[in-house]
């Protein structure tokens, strides 16, 4: 279970890094493209965040993800200089692709034929952890 503290720093990095990379993404003059930070998770010990991003059009969700892991200690340093008066020290960011919405959209194409995973248990895709 997640503490206060964790959920406030969480919250912060999660408002602070969607500003930022909208602003990289204008910046770069890539109109087409719309990333958002959809969760964070803080390690207990607050050295790191998980951050999970929603990137569309999917077709450039890895290159985007390969991009900002990339550029993850420039990031960190940007959103350091912005909270510097809030946190002591910046967790370390490592990104992750949110696949929660395509989840959800096969499950609703799923029922939606005539094939029904809930009549036909192995047709269930199972969904990765991470």
């Amino acid at each position: 279970m997640e503490s206060n503290r964790q959920k406030k720093i969480a919250g912060i990095i999660q408002e602070e890094l969607a500003k930022v990379l909208q602003q990289s993404i204008r910046d770069a003059g890539q109109h087409n493209l719309l990333i958002s930070v959809t969760k964070v998770n803080v390690t207990v010990d607050l050295s790191v965040a998980k951050v999970y991003l929603s990137i569309f059009p999917e077709g450039q969700a890895a290159e985007m993800l390969k991009g900002l892991t990339s550029n993850a200690p420039l990031l960190k340093h940007q959103l350091s200089q912005i909270t510097k008066n809030q946190f002591r020290r910046m967790p370390e960011l490592l990104f992750y692709l949110d696949d929660s919405l395509q989840y959800i959209e096969g499950i609703e194409k799923s029922l939606k034929e005539e094939e029904n995973p809930i009549e036909q248990r192995e047709l269930l895709l199972r969904r990765k952890k991470s």
